[in-house]
């Protein structure tokens, strides 16, 4: 499951445990990237607080499918499977369509954007996101004058970059402690957003 030793759910006391409670999915499931801090549950609960307010706030005016999406081609661009697998999953439930959600896997896939079926201001935040995680210091504030002229406001364009810092950070938790799927439910998230205080996944 990882290169560093985790505590199962089983075995956690005391503060993993209680947060392990407040991030579990069914049957006392705990996504193996959270099971990666279980060494030190502080950075759990940072790494989650992060993830519920970036990806599934109420205060988010971006859609969550989109979100989803920008995590997925992130996570793509650094070849981390492990969050292409579980956020792909996710983006699919939110979709609801099973022929678009296959059109925009395989644009990312194939890195050929243009071809997904996003507006024009959805492409062009690819776009960003795509320099962002790729060549970060390329970006210049035109950059962000362009997706101001498709129409996303600033705040938006927080949300899109702050999905992907998050999902820089997560890659590479998983990738540089050999994260794996086995034994997750793929695709679980915490989809209360009214609550910000409700990790559980579902």
């Amino acid at each position: 499951m990882s290169w560093i030793k985790t505590v199962p759910y089983e075995k956690a006391t005391g503060k993993l445990k209680m947060l392990y409670d407040r991030v579990k999915g069914p049957d006392n499931n705990v996504d193996n990237i959270m099971m990666m801090h279980s060494l030190r549950p502080h950075s759990m609960e940072g790494h989650m607080a992060i993830y519920k307010y970036v990806l599934h706030h109420s205060g988010n005016t971006i859609p969550k499918w989109f979100l989803e999406c920008l995590g997925v081609w992130v996570s793509s661009l650094n070849e981390c499977n492990y969050c292409v697998e579980h956020h792909f999953s996710g983006m699919k439930r939110l979709v609801a369509d099973d022929e678009k959600s296959a059109l925009l896997r395989a644009a990312i896939e194939g890195r050929h954007i243009d071809a997904a079926p996003l507006t024009e201001a959805q492409k062009q935040a690819m776009r960003y996101v795509r320099t962002l995680t790729r060549d970060p210091n390329a970006l210049r504030e035109l950059d962000v004058e362009e997706l101001r002229a498709v129409g996303w406001d600033d705040g938006e364009i927080l949300e899109i970059n702050q999905v992907s810092a998050y999902f820089g950070y997560a890659n590479r938790t998983v990738l540089g402690l050999g994260c794996s799927t086995k034994g997750d439910i793929i695709g679980l998230s915490p989809n209360n957003n009214a609550d910000p205080d409700d990790w559980n996944h579902s």
